[in-house]
């Protein structure tokens, strides 16, 4: 008889499973513990019993759903190796499983020649029957056994504990992106994108596709996202909009809203941060979905404020008090780091500095968590900038510059956080997604002797974090065609589980609490627990900059005329009053 072998086997990879078995069940944390277990089971079993004869179905099986589950590409050559049966054999089963709608082919090149191997969607759906009850017979044996052995370190079942709860790696989706040219997103150049980018090769492995990824400045990104608006067709499959750009980008019609292309359900909203959920949303509706969620705090050197004897610094009064015992330029050393350079970069810095005085820029009302953005889109607000907490506001900046470096001026979003990295500087306002830069370079000084805290507040303000980041939004303009499979990606991008990939290996921002709670990501940085309670405690706020249509001509405004004060040009007062004439005649103008 001839002998079957892998090439030999016939796959109709493009036809889709019979019946219910073509929607793929969601895969749950509870099944990749089984596979473990069944795998380690069979094993024990199979080399500790003599006589033992393998079970290639299972054994291959196994062997596919752990791959799955930890999102690796699975091979045929590589699965029949798994059967642990002679070759020929082990061919033979797994052409019977892929009879049996078990099995799943997908082209790995252009040619058809090379496949991958991944659970169908029958596959999916008989493992999450078989985890359920595996379980409960585990339970039914053992129950009584595991609750009295509180000695051992890992039980089955333990990790479904309150707080012991790990995430799953991400998954390989069940049906491969089918994009012509692959999936093109466009993003800001920070570190949580960057390690996307590195991640790449194993994103394409889950989405079974190409993805190409652009990378802008802040300001650049703006003007590409609203250059690709005007276009027939959108380039992007996804891009990411700063917080601050929602309302101008709904209102441009830059971006769709989530409920026109998808059941928003399938996100989970309640596990996003409260803050960054509410921000990616317009008159009530969600138009993208949190990428990073990257609050702007006060990094304080813990070791050097505790030999000088100082607490941390929670006020205004204290950060400026701390700067000036700190402040040694003779010695190359200096107080604090923060966004000064004219533009974009200081505009941010002084609406959030308004926000730790205790006010928002425009006349938005107040609520429990001080002020409510969520009604921004019926317009008619006042500009906030002739008042006196924007004047405390700009006199503390112009504060700061007593105790801040020599090339202050021109610092902007890295530049503040690479003095303080090497231990230059005792204090620096600074991004979370900043975080990696000393957290991960061990020979920093500043490396683990880092604390974090909500901006420090002023005589009428209080703690807040003022939330920034990214949402990842679908184009207005994109192909009809391509929204199916650009929402797919978009949901795989924002999982629990893909951020908790994004953690480990760099990121410090993550916009759900069910990453923020997994034990191996707390392990990481304090960053992830410390933000997870400010945002119980309501610190995490969007409104220090409200996502109003003309924020971005404010911001940019707002970092011209204080870069002057700054500079001396121009008195505090005399820039406040050029704010609000900007800002008045602004909001009276359309979007065009």
């Amino acid at each position: 008889m001839q002998q079957a072998t892998v090439q030999d086997i016939q796959y109709e990879h493009d036809a889709p499973p019979p019946g219910d078995a073509a929607v793929a069940p969601a895969p749950n944390p509870e099944m990749e513990r089984v596979v473990d277990f069944l795998q380690e089971l069979f094993v024990e079993i199979e080399t500790s019993l003599e006589p033992a004869t393998p079970n290639p179905h299972v054994n291959m099986l196994v062997h596919l759903m752990k791959c799955h589950c930890e999102g690796r590409i699975v091979s045929p050559s590589s699965l029949v190796a798994a059967s642990r049966a002679p070759y020929a054999t082990g061919t033979r089963k797994l052409a019977e499983i892929k009879d049996a709608g078990l099995v799943e082919m997908r082209p790995r090149t252009k040619s058809g020649k090379s496949f991958s191997l991944h659970p169908s969607p029958l596959l999916l759906q008989s493992f999450n029957q078989i985890a359920d009850r595996i379980d409960r017979i585990a339970r039914d044996s053992f129950g009584s056994a595991l609750q009295s052995d509180v000695s051992s370190d890992y039980y089955f079942g333990g990790s479904y504990q309150p707080g012991q709860a790990t995430l799953p790696p991400p998954r390989v989706l069940p049906q491969p992106l089918k994009l012509n040219g692959g999936l093109n997103i466009l993003v800001h150049g920070d570190p949580t994108f960057m390690v996307m980018e590195n991640l790449k090769r194993q994103f394409e492995q889950l989405v079974g596709t190409n993805i190409n990824q652009r990378v802008f400045s802040i300001d650049r990104l703006h003007e590409e996202a609203l250059r690709n608006a005007k276009r027939a067709k959108s380039r992007y499959d996804l891009i990411a909009v700063d917080l601050p750009w929602l309302g101008e980008f709904v209102e441009r019609g830059v971006i769709r809203p989530l409920p026109e292309v998808m059941d928003v359900s399938r996100l989970d909203p309640s596990d996003f941060h409260t803050a960054g959920w509410q921000a990616a949303h317009w008159e009530g509706v969600p138009f993208g979905v949190p990428s990073q969620t990257t609050p702007e705090l006060m990094f304080y050197r813990k070791d050097l404020f505790a030999e000088k004897g100082i607490e941390a610094p929670t006020t205004t009064e204290a950060v400026l008090d701390a700067a000036r015992r700190f402040h040694d330029p003779r010695h190359g050393y200096y107080g604090v780091a923060w966004n000064a350079a004219r533009g974009t970069a200081l505009g941010h810095t002084f609406l959030m500095t308004c926000a730790a005085f205790g006010q928002p820029i425009i006349d938005i009302p107040k609520n429990a968590g001080g002020y409510s953005a969520n009604s921004l889109a019926k317009g008619g607000f006042r500009p906030m900038f002739d008042t006196e907490r924007a004047l405390d506001a700009a006199h503390y900046l112009m504060k700061l510059m007593e105790f801040s470096p020599p090339d202050i001026l021109s610092m902007s979003w890295y530049e503040r956080i690479r003095p303080y990295a090497a231990g230059k500087v005792a204090m620096a306002y600074g991004y979370t997604l900043l975080a990696p830069y000393f957290e991960l370079d061990n020979s920093c000084p500043a490396h683990g002797n880092t604390g974090y805290l909500p901006h420090p507040h002023g005589p009428q303000g209080r703690p807040i974090a003022p939330v920034g980041g990214y949402v990842l939004c679908v184009p207005a303009n994109l192909d009809e065609n391509r929204i199916p499979d650009a929402v797919e990606a978009l949901v795989s991008f924002t999982s629990p589980s893909a951020q908790k990939l994004y953690a480990q290996n760099g990121s410090r921002t993550a916009p759900r609490y069910s990453v923020g709670e997994d034990p191996e990501v707390r392990r990481l940085s304090p960053i992830f627990e410390l933000v997870d309670q400010m945002s119980w405690r309501d610190e995490l706020q969007f409104w220090p900059r409200p996502p109003i249509p003309q924020i971005s001509e404010i911001i940019n405004a707002c970092g011209t005329e204080l870069h002057d004060m700054l500079r001396g040009i121009v008195t505090p007062h005399e820039a406040l009053s050029r704010l609000q004439t900007y800002a008045e005649n602004r909001l009276r103008k359309p979007i065009t």
